[in-house]
């Protein structure tokens, strides 16, 4: 048996029923018992991303903008690119739909993470914040839980080390830039190490910073291409969701049979994804919340969970439309090359794929620069809550970054995927014992927003 087989064999395992059922049904709780919380509260979301908090009490390292901007710098990367294409091309274009289904309801979960991650923060031996599931678990469960922190911090750091945080987001780079610019993959690999050095070793200031000037740009520049290619193809685009919708339900009537994709396939492909782009449930993006400048658990919360909504529902639905419109999906092309063909084709212009290959750079980059950040936390709680051997921590994540480049890329997904499973069971498991702080957090809060 190959390492890549028995790899699939034990993802196949991870992400099965159990953990699909776990995600999925955390998700419409929280929806449920907060009563679509993430549909009638996130124009409030929005306006308090950009709307400074009242008071000078506000504890945190960096802004609440800065904040979601750091996590958004985790979550759009190639997930957003290389993984829609790799979704549709398991499960077929149904994947889209269950990736949206999951985003819908990851919002929920987005939302009550990042929440419990102000309410149960504290601050390392070198007085920088200290939040995330790992705190929330040992906090807000009881000390005798503390195994099940540790368990997510160990996973957090294998995430960061070789799963979101470095071999398929430098894979994606040097691939993109290989196809579009004929760049050596080894030239390229080592530029983005001394690049990702360079802002790693000052820490979580700078990463931030970083982030909060990059990662606007670039959505907004992506999203605004996609745009362009829809609006071209405009009256195509009724038919393309009909179908998307259709594919998810049935689909061997949908392609005639020919690819031989199921229900379940289509399902695992597109929640598997959907979570490796998005991290809901992740318990990744409450590391960042944790971090932000305010008093009010719900309000980061809020502001936490519009990361979702931007990452799945608007930047990876571009994607997969493009995708399915241009119908390259059904050719030999995969992952950043079936995108770059998606846009090429849509654009009627070969500037489509440098599009795509650009927006892929930063992208990815920016995830490198905010999965370091989370692997970091993990590791010094690991470490009791000692900072003296972080510097071990960030030249390890480089040697990582170094080697990434030459990985295949069946096995880098596959491991991503794999990584990203062990990670949400413990954090699933907290948000389902601490599920009622968060309902009545969420109750007073807006009790007492009515009345003033």
């Amino acid at each position: 048996m190959s390492f890549d087989t028995l790899l699939a064999q034990i993802n196949q395992i991870i992400w099965g029923a159990p953990l699909l059922i776990l995600l999925s049904g955390v998700g419409i709780y929280l929806t449920i018992k907060l009563k679509l919380l993430q549909l009638i509260h996130l124009p409030k979301a929005f306006i308090y991303l950009f709307k400074p908090e009242k008071g000078q009490n506000q504890t945190g390292d960096i802004s609440a903008f800065a904040a979601l901007s750091t996590a958004l710098a985790a979550t759009i990367g190639t997930g957003n690119i290389v993984g829609v294409a790799t979704a549709i091309q398991a499960g077929g274009p149904g994947a889209i739909f269950w990736m949206w289904l999951i985003a819908f309801f990851g919002m929920a979960t987005k939302y009550a993470e990042c929440l419990l991650a102000i309410k149960f923060r504290g601050k390392d031996k070198d007085g920088y914040i200290a939040g995330g599931p790992m705190y929330y678990i040992e906090l807000g469960m009881g000390t005798r839980w503390k195994w099940l922190a540790k368990l997510f911090a160990f996973f957090g750091v294998l995430v960061a080390l070789v799963g979101v945080g470095t071999f398929p987001q430098v894979n994606g780079i040097t691939v993109a830039l290989n196809d579009s610019f004929s760049l050596p993959i080894w030239l390229t690999g080592a530029v983005i190490t001394l690049l990702a050095a360079a802002i790693i070793l000052g820490g979580v200031k700078r990463i931030s910073k970083i982030a909060s000037f990059i990662v606007p740009f670039m959505a907004i520049g992506y999203v605004f291409v996609s745009i362009v290619i829809l609006a071209l193809n405009a009256e195509q685009i009724p038919s393309v969701i009909k179908f998307i919708i259709h594919s998810a339900f049935n689909p061997q009537s949908a392609m005639g049979g020919v690819f031989g994709f199921t229900v379940m396939q289509a399902i695992q492909a597109g929640v598997s994804r959907g979570i490796f782009s998005n991290e809901a449930g992740l318990g990744s993006a409450p590391i960042a919340a944790a971090a932000a400048q305010t008093k009010e658990p719900v309000r980061q919360g809020l502001i936490s969970m519009t990361g979702t909504f931007l990452d799945t529902l608007i930047v990876c639905t571009m994607t997969g439309l493009v995708i399915v419109l241009t119908g390259v999906w059904q050719g030999s092309n995969e992952g950043a090359a079936l995108t770059n063909l998606a846009f090429t084709q849509g654009l009627h212009h070969s500037s489509g794929a440098v599009i795509v290959s650009i927006g892929l750079v930063f992208f990815a980059f920016t995830t490198i620069l905010g999965w370091c950040y989370y692997g970091e936390r993990c590791f010094v709680y690991l470490m009791g809550g000692k900072t003296k051997k972080i510097k071990l921590y960030r030249i390890t994540f480089i040697i990582f970054i170094a080697l990434a480049p030459f990985v295949e890329l069946n096995t880098i997904w596959t491991l991503a995927d794999i990584m990203n499973g062990l990670m949400a069971f413990p954090n699933l498991v907290a948000l389902i014992a601490l599920r009622h702080i968060v309902i009545d957090e969420t109750k007073h809060y807006f009790a007492r927003f009515i009345s003033n």
